[in-house]
């Protein structure tokens, strides 16, 4: 058993959220799984991208808007948005602050896409590894 506190949790700043890494391989040696917390404020959006593994989103607070594979929807709390390895998304805050918990592996590398539908290099970001 590994308990992690909360100064021992890891804070990645971007310019569209804040995520707050809470269990993964390098943080507290799970053999695959991460979890991180998600903060965005109220107005941001994170870019378009996809990411190589599952993802679990939990909506703890707010009424985010999830856009992908050619839907979109509303959110609210509770609500929890299974993305499939592979399948493109963009998250907005809206008008309100919001939080997720979010559950996938820690070998999960994030492709950015370019406004053309281009992708990127895979990169495994510091609050998934």
């Amino acid at each position: 058993m590994r308990i992690t506190r909360p100064a021992e949790q890891r804070v990645s700043t971007t310019p569209n959220a804040v995520m707050t890494t809470l269990a993964s391989p390098t943080l507290s040696a799970t053999a695959d799984l991460s979890v991180w917390r998600v903060a965005m404020a109220a107005g941001q959006q994170g870019p378009r991208h996809l990411f190589d593994v599952e993802q679990v989103w939990v909506v703890l607070a707010g009424e985010p808007t999830v856009a992908g594979d050619g839907t979109e929807g509303r959110l609210a709390p509770g609500d929890a948005v299974t993305f499939p390895a592979g399948a493109q998304r963009r998250i907005a805050a809206g008008a309100g602050d919001v939080e997720f918990l979010v559950c996938g592996t820690g070998r999960g590398r994030a492709v950015p896409i370019a406004d053309e539908g281009t992708p990127g290099e895979p990169v495994v970001p510091p609050w998934v590894a």
